[in-house]
């Protein structure tokens, strides 16, 4: 994910953020498949979903903490 990626996601609310990684599961889910399938063309795909499902768990985590902590 580019930087200004990350940024958008860091405005969105709680409830856009659970959806969007929502989405973002299903997609990997599905990439799994594909591989194991050996359909899979491009495998960088996996690494990136992967990575995008982490940032999208840290921001979530992060205003989870700071709702916490006030």
């Amino acid at each position: 994910m580019k930087t200004k990626d990350i940024k958008e996601l860091h405005l969105k609310t709680e409830l856009e953020l659970k959806k969007l990684l929502q989405e973002a599961q299903t997609v990997l889910v599905s990439l799994r498949l594909e591989k194991e399938q050996n359909k899979l063309k491009n495998t960088r795909d996996l690494f990136n979903k992967r990575k995008e499902v982490a940032v999208i768990k840290t921001i979530l985590n992060e205003k989870e903490v700071k709702v916490k902590n006030g």
